[in-house]
Formats: structure tokens, sequence, C-alpha cells
């Protein structure tokens, strides 16, 4: 398990990079193939092993947020039961242990009705997997994500998420000559980054984040353009759709600036209601692999979990690596872990197939 975590390690590939995902996906491809038995059918720069609507479907994706070139400064290595390298958390040690996981079902009893999808996109919104991923799980008994656990937990609620751009029209002018005469987009824009902010509901769990941020091109002239990107997140979907008729009926504080707000990705929330069901499924077999007890945790991050329990399917989610530092440079893999978390998963999919 740790040599084909190398593997997928060292093959870079970050979101919306063909070349590179190109090569991962090669290297996922041989991964699965050698331990599955079977190549993929393809769907664009995703894979997927096994029916078009399986009963069970275990879901990931290969894409991570490191660009190329990370690898050269942070290369994959082993010290001690820690592994560390690029996307090796989020989620290719859970690639790994859905691999080898479904090996394990293979084995004793075979893969029918099982299927697998593993995506190119998820970092980025999943904008071209969403349909595929929908397609694969509706009608589904349950959906198994290999996304990596909550310190260990396995993650039973999950934030939805929403992103926006607003684009701000003001007017240029000179700032020496006749600043009086244009409309500064960068100060309507401070006036947006507040008042966003000021959506967030903390009692609730509501985070409304202004986020990138940028207006005017030079020092001397008053800016005529500005953009803002917003990422709201939220347990309960009433509160994303407060937040979204907020956004898209805003008006500008200048007069003469113009106000624009474009809604980008969604995820509705995945509720413990969803995934409760498989999460006490899984302590018991817990309890009968003699394995360590299991917790649950409610996380910010939403997954492509979020699409599938949106349908009405079970959905179980963190049942991939245990270690921590998700996106970050002290990303990192307990190594102990990595084969009791394939033998639960494995279990799983065996009791719910």
């Amino acid at each position: 398990m740790t040599a084909d975590l190398a593997a997928l390690v060292c093959a870079e590939s970050p979101s919306g990079v063909p070349e590179a995902l190109a090569r991962c996906r090669a290297e996922v491809a041989a991964v699965g193939e050698r331990l599955l038995g079977a190549a993929p059918t393809e769907h664009g720069e995703h894979l997927r092993w096994g029916p078009e609507r399986p009963k069970v479907l275990v879901l990931g994706h290969y894409d991570t947020v490191w660009p190329v070139g990370t690898l050269a400064r942070k290369p994959f290595a082993v010290d001690g039961h820690r592994a560390t390298g690029p996307g090796c958390f989020d989620m290719k040690a859970g690639l790994v242990q859905a691999f080898h996981a479904l090996s394990l079902v293979r084995a004793s009893g075979g893969l029918d009705g099982v299927g697998l999808l593993v995506t190119s996109d998820e970092e980025t919104g999943s904008a071209t997997s969403r349909d595929l991923i929908e397609e694969t799980a509706r009608g589904a008994t349950a959906v198994l994500v290999a996304e990596p656990s909550a310190g260990g937990a396995l993650k039973t609620s999950r934030k939805g998420l929403a992103r926006y751009e607003m684009r701000i029209t003001g007017r240029a002018a000179h700032t020496g000559l006749d600043p009086e005469k244009g409309v500064n987009a960068a100060v309507e824009l401070a006036h947006q980054i507040l008042a966003v902010a000021g959506q967030a509901a903390p009692e609730r769990g509501t985070t409304v984040t202004p986020s990138v941020v940028s207006a005017g091109t030079t020092v001397n002239t008053v800016p005529d353009a500005a953009r803002l990107a917003v990422d709201v997140r939220a347990f309960r979907r009433a509160e994303l759709e407060r937040v979204h008729h907020w956004l898209v009926h805003r008006r500008p504080v200048l007069p003469g600036a113009r106000l624009e707000v474009e809604a980008g990705p969604r995820r509705g929330p995945l509720q413990r209601s969803a995934s409760f069901g498989l999460f006490q499924r899984a302590v018991t077999l817990a309890v009968e692999l003699g394995l360590p007890p299991l917790r649950e945790a409610a996380v910010g991050g939403g997954s492509d979990g979020n699409l599938t329990a949106a349908l009405g399917v079970p959905t179980l989610d963190g049942l991939g690596a245990v270690g921590g530092g998700a996106h970050s440079e002290d990303e990192w893999v307990d190594l102990r872990f990595m084969a009791d978390r394939a033998a639960l998963l494995a279990a799983l999919v065996a009791r719910l197939r």
C-alpha cells in the first residue's frame, strides 16, 4: 500500500492541468487494473470500474490542490509511520485504500454490483463530473466516500457550499487631475466585502467568506473595475438559500457603480440523517474486526458525497486516510491505519452489496 501511495503521489495532478492529470490518471488506472483485475471505463478525465448503476458505489478523486513543481520541493517521503507529499492525505491514500479494499472483496466473493468512480475535478467543484456522479449513484443502496477522515473520525455531516463572483464596474479617472469624475470600484468593493462578511451566522454554523479580491490597474487611476470571490458554507439548505437570495439581489452603495453577481458551483449539505445508518453499520463492523472504536464528526468542507446525499442515497464519508493537514504544507498520512481502514471499507462493501 505504501508503494502504491508513492506511485500516486509522485504523479502530480493539480485540477485543471490536462497533461498532469493524464499522467496521474494512467497511474490510477494501472493500480486499479492490477488490484481489481479489470481496466476502467474512461469518461473523459474520470475513471469508473463496475456497472453503470452499481448497488454500492465507492467514490473518490485523484486531483489535488498542489501545482506542478510542488513535488520537487516536497517529495514523497516516509518517516516512521508518517508519509508526506502533495496530495497524500487528500486523497491519494484514500484511493489506495479503496483499491485494496475492493481487491479483498473481489477475492472473497466478487465485485458484482459494486462500482468505483474516481474523478478529476472534485477540488474545483466537480463541474465536469457532477452529472456522471449523479447518474452512477442514482438508485444505489449506499455511497461510501474515500475522502480523508477527520482526525480518524468518519464524516457523518458536511456543510453544503456555494461559490459566487461579484463583479463591480465603476468609472476611471485621473487621480490627480479629476478624481471626482471617477466612480471608485475599489471603494465599492470595500463596502461589499464588509456587507458580504456580515451575512455569516456563526450561531448556525454558516460562514460567508470574501476570499479572492482584485481592483485597479495603475496607481494613478481611479479603479473602474473590481472583483470579489465569495465562499458560502452551511449545515442547513435554508441558510444557503438565504445567503443566495441576499447576494443575487445585492445593489451597489456608490452612485454610478454597477454590480453583477454570478453564482458558481453549489453542493447541498450532507446531513447526518443520510449517513448515520451507515455509520452504525461501520461501528458494528469495526468491533467485529477488532478495530478501535469509531467516532463521527461534522465538518465544514464539502465533497462529492454531498451530491449523492442530495439524491436521497445513503452516503458515508471520511472512510479514507487517517492523518492530517489537508491543503496545507504539513499534509501527512498515518501508515499504521491504512490496512485497517481498507479492511473496514471492504467489510462495509461486502455487507451492503
